[in-house]
């Protein structure tokens, strides 16, 4: 049998590895244009991005991008601001004020490359007139502890936003924006990553009220009141400003999760990509994999063992109280109190980013032990569970997942080897 757990991390370094910027940028480089090359961007990846476009940028090149604290590297002719997701901050403010600093007073024949990645819509706070940061925060926590899925928040976000849906590529306007995008969004909706600034998205207001209603969110009455005007409505994806803008997606979980099956084979174990694109509750998702994995182990189905599943996209967590962890160790936990006892499962869930939630691990690891590990430390798994507390679990397990931040972002990783 293979040593499952070093197995596993290289599967998720493959995944990363595939994503990084200095792998997939070259390809999708514009032309030199006649005037000015202005670069924005932001994201947990914006530093990285920025660096593998200055080095092969062959021209003048100015610009300004913001990333998550400790994410920042030196800039190479671009500046690299520092912000705080999930939740914004002031430093997120400042940058989204520098942002339109760079890009005003652009002309016809000059060139903006907007580098967009995934952390970057609480990286960009602009409230529009009429609402503070504190209620923009506010909205951020709201949306987070709902249970509602990445295209829902970000719909709701971009109409209570003076930067996001558009609203920074048309500041930019006469000028051009080729916005380079490594998606972390199921289904590369390339709108949705960052709640997609320089990207006018088909969600309309009318879609906004909607969601805010179906999934009973309570909002500040500056927001409804906002909500309630035109002054709210995003861009339209045909407004005729946007039409000499170009988009590409250079990273996707879909690039990665190929990246990982090859890796897997290599050593001689099957691969099944089950879906770069699962969305829902996490500890409901982990039921599916589980089943899934338990179908394998016990009857051969619907794939011979040895085999690693694969599976990406971004799953959501509904806060039932305020314990630690993030979405991929929820599902973690969930999975291992489905797998216990066996003695053939191992699995890694982690997001690529290096950051789950608001810890300093991207995920961790589980097997049949866990729940056994967790109770000879004291406490309960399906108790920490339903308390959202999974980061505890793990560490009292000892199997915390901590790679560091690895300079991209295309969502979360799983990997459940069964042998």
């Amino acid at each position: 049998m293979i040593d499952s757990r070093p197995f596993l991390e290289s599967l998720f370094r493959a995944a990363v590895e595939a994503a990084l910027p200095e792998h997939c940028i070259g390809a999708h480089l514009p032309q030199r244009p006649k005037g000015r090359t202005v670069v924005i961007g932001a994201g947990k990846g914006a530093a990285q991005l920025a660096r593998a476009l200055a080095r092969r940028w062959d021209g003048p090149l100015e610009g300004t991008v913001v990333t998550r604290y400790g994410y920042a590297e030196p800039g190479e002719r671009i500046d690299v601001l520092e912000a705080a997701p999930p939740v914004p901050d002031r430093a997120g403010l400042e940058a989204s004020d520098r942002l339109f600093e760079r890009i005003s007073g652009l002309g016809p024949e000059d060139l903006v490359i907007a580098l967009i990645c995934g952390g970057g819509s609480a990286l960009l706070p602009c409230p529009p007139e009429g609402i503070t940061l504190d209620d923009e925060i506010a909205l951020n926590e709201t949306l987070l502890a709902s249970g509602a899925p990445i295209s829902v928040m970000n719909c709701i976000r971009k109409h209570v936003s003076g930067i996001k849906g558009g609203r920074l590529a048309l500041a930019a306007w006469p000028a051009r924006v080729v916005s380079l995008i490594v998606s972390d969004i199921p289904g590369d909706i390339a709108s949705f990553v960052a709640s997609g600034p320089t990207i006018a998205g088909e969600g309309t207001l009318e879609d906004a009220r909607a969601c805010i209603d179906d999934y009973g969110l309570e909002l500040a009455p500056a927001i409804r009141d906002h909500l309630d005007t035109e002054a709210a409505r995003a861009p339209a994806p045909d407004d005729p400003r946007f039409a000499n803008n170009e988009v590409h997606i250079i990273a996707s979980a879909q690039k990665s999760l190929e990246a990982a099956a090859r890796t897997a084979r290599q050593a001689g174990i099957a691969a099944a990509i089950l879906s770069d694109a699962i969305e829902g509750e996490a500890r409901e998702i982990a039921h599916m994999h589980a089943a899934l994995a338990r179908q394998v182990l016990l009857h051969g189905e619907p794939f011979a063992r040895p085999v690693v599943l694969l599976s990406g996209g971004e799953t959501s967590v509904t806060l039932r109280n305020r314990g630690r962890g993030g979405r991929n160790t929820e599902f973690l936990l969930s999975l291992a109190l489905d797998i216990d006892g066996t003695k053939e499962i191992t699995a890694l869930a982690a997001d690529t980013d290096g950051i789950d939630g608001t810890e300093i691990n991207a995920g961790a690891f589980a097997d049949g032990t866990t729940v056994a590990a967790i109770r000879a430390a004291g406490e309960d798994a399906r108790h920490l569970l339903g308390v959202n507390d999974a980061w505890r679990a793990f560490d009292l397990a000892g199997t915390l997942f901590e790679p560091g931040p690895t300079g991209t972002n295309v969502n979360d990783f799983r990997a459940i080897l069964v042998q």
